[in-house]
C-alpha cells in the first residue's frame, strides 16, 4: 500500500485540512490532529498556506507527436503540463498522420500512458484529414481504447454548414462534443494575422475581423439547437462571440465555451514591434474584448480556462510576422496568470478557478475520474498552489521542447507547487529546486 500525507492544505482556498491518500484514492480529510503523526510508510508533504484544488484539466493543448517531434513530444508536453498543474489534457487531432482513425486515438492515447505524467486524452479530428469535407471515424474512435469524447479540426473551421450539423448528429447518441475553430474563412483568410482595425492598418499586416468568428459562433449555436446536441467553443477572442454565447445559453442551447490566458491577458498592441512570438491564431484582440472576455469568465458565460499550448520549433516562429506559425506555449504559466489576472483583483476566487479549471473541463471532456471534488473516496488528482509565490518566467527553463513563451520576463503571482495523480507526485516545486541547485 502506498500511502501520501497532506499536511495543512486550504482546501479551495477555505480552512486548512490535511489529506490522507492511499493506493491512488483519498482516505481521508480533515485534521490528523497537531501532534499527530502520519501513518506509517506516508510520504508527507508540508502544504502549510498552500491552496489545493482538484488537479487542473485542459480541454485544448498541441502535444505535436506524432509528426513534429521536434516542436513538442507526448513526454515533454506531459512534463511541461504536470509543472503547470495538470493532471489530464486534451490533445488536438491535427498531428501528422491526423487523429481521424480508432488506431491513430489510440497511438496517442498509450504514448500518454507510457509519459505517466498526467492523463493523455485524444481529441479525434471531425473530418478526414481536417480536410472538412467528409466526416472521420467518429463512432469508431469512440469506441475505441482511447474512448474519445470531443471532436474538433481545431486550426481549421468546419465551415461547412451540413457537414457541422452531421458532425453534431452524429456525436449526440454516445454524448460527444465537437469543439469548433470558429473562423469564417471567406472572412478571414489563410493570411490574416492580426485583428482588423487601426493596429493591422497602421502595421500592414492582414486583417481578421471579429465578425469571422462571431459568425461561425451564431451559426452552431443555432446547429446544436436543431439537432439537440452540445457544440464548444474553443479559445473564445471578441465580445461578440461572449455575447453570442451568453445568448445561446439564455435558450437553453447545449453550448460551452473555453478562453485562453493569453486573450484574457494580452492585447493586439503587442503586436507593434512585429515579434513572431504574439501571432497567435484566433489573434490577440483590443482591450475592450480582454475586458469583455474576463467579465465572461467571471459570470459564468465562458465555462473554463483552456491554454491552446501550441509549441513550435524556432525554424517555424523565427520568420517575418505574416510567414511565421501561430501559435505560443501556455501549460507552465497557465495557472499563475489566471491566479494574478482573476483571483488577486477579485474576479475569482480559487473554488472558481477549480470550476473552470478542474471540474468543468472535465465534465466537458468526459472525464469521469477527473475534476472531482477533494472528498473521501475521489481519485488523488490534487494541485498545491503557493498563492504568494513569485515567478520570473523563464522560456529557456520551459520543460517543453519548444521556446515560444508569451511570458518571458514577466513576473507573476501565484505558482504551482505540487502536482499528484492518482496519489503519485508528478510534479513537485521542491524538487525541482533541489535539482537545481544540484
Amino acid at each position: 500500500m502506498t500511502r501520501l500525507l497532506v499536511r495543512g492544505a486550504r482546501i479551495l482556498g477555505g480552512d486548512p485540512a490535511d489529506l490522507l491518500v492511499e493506493d491512488g484514492l483519498i482516505r481521508q480529510v480533515g485534521a490528523l490532529g497537531a501532534g499527530a503523526d502520519a501513518p506509517n510508510g506516508a510520504e508527507v508533504i508540508d502544504a502549510d498556506g498552500l491552496v489545493a484544488l482538484p488537479g487542473l484539466v485542459d480541454l485544448h493543448v498541441h502535444l505535436r507527436e506524432p509528426g513534429r517531434e521536434d516542436a513538442e513530444t507526448i513526454a515533454t508536453g506531459s512534463a511541461a503540463a504536470a509543472a503547470g498543474g495538470f493532471t489530464a489534457v486534451f490533445a488536438m487531432a491535427n498531428t501528422s498522420p491526423v487523429t481521424d482513425t480508432a488506431e491513430a486515438a489510440e497511438r496517442v492515447f498509450d504514448l500518454g500512458r507510457a509519459s505517466g505524467r498526467v492523463d493523455v486524452v485524444p481529441v479525434g479530428a471531425v473530418t478526414k484529414g481536417l480536410d472538412g469535407a467528409e466526416l472521420a471515424e467518429l463512432g469508431l474512435m469512440a469506441r475505441s481504447r482511447a474512448r474519445v469524447r470531443v471532436f474538433s479540426d481545431d486550426g481549421r473551421c468546419v465551415h461547412d454548414a451540413r457537414l457541422m450539423r452531421r458532425a453534431l448528429e452524429y456525436v449526440k447518441p454516445f454524448g460527444g462534443v465537437i469543439s469548433q475553430h470558429a473562423q469564417d474563412p471567406r472572412l478571414a483568410d489563410a493570411a490574416a494575422c492580426c485583428h482588423e482595425g487601426e493596429v493591422s492598418g497602421r502595421l500592414g499586416l492582414p486583417g481578421w475581423p471579429a465578425v469571422a468568428e462571431e459568425s461561425i459562433v451564431a451559426r452552431d449555436v443555432m446547429l446544436a439547437r436543431h439537432t439537440g446536441s452540445r457544440v464548444h467553443v474553443a479559445h473564445v477572442s471578441t465580445a461578440g462571440t461572449v455575447e453570442v454565447v451568453r445568448w445561446a445559453k439564455a435558450q437553453g442551447i447545449a453550448v460551452t465555451a473555453e478562453v485562453t490566458p493569453h486573450h484574457l491577458a494580452l492585447t493586439t498592441d503587442l503586436l507593434v514591434g512585429y515579434d513572431p512570438v504574439y501571432k497567435v491564431n484566433p489573434p490577440l484582440r483590443p482591450q475592450e474584448d480582454v475586458e469583455a472576455l474576463r467579465a465572461g469568465l467571471a459570470d459564468g458565460t465562458i465555462d473554463a480556462v483552456a491554454t491552446d499550448h501550441a509549441p513550435h520549433a524556432r525554424h517555424d516562429k523565427e520568420h517575418a510576422f505574416v510567414d511565421a506559425a501561430f501559435g505560443m506555449l501556455g501549460l507552465e504559466t497557465a495557472l499563475a496568470v489566471i491566479s494574478d489576472l482573476m483571483v488577486r483583483p477579485g474576479l475569482l476566487d480559487w473554488a472558481d478557478v477549480a470550476r473552470v479549471m478542474s471540474t468543468t473541463p472535465a465534465r466537458i471532456g468526459g472525464l469521469t475520474d477527473q475534476g472531482r471534488a477533494l472528498e473521501v473516496g475521489a481519485p488523488a488528482n490534487v494541485t498545491l498552489i503557493d498563492p504568494d509565490r513569485q515567478v520570473t518566467v523563464d522560456a529557456a527553463a520551459s520543460l517543453s521542447r519548444s521556446r515560444n513563451n508569451p511570458w518571458h520576463g514577466r513576473t507573476l503571482r501565484g505558482a504551482v507547487h505540487t502536482t499528484i495523480l492518482r496519489g503519485r507526485v508528478t510534479h513537485s516545486i521542491e524538487s525541482t529546486v533541489m535539482e537545481s541547485a544540484s
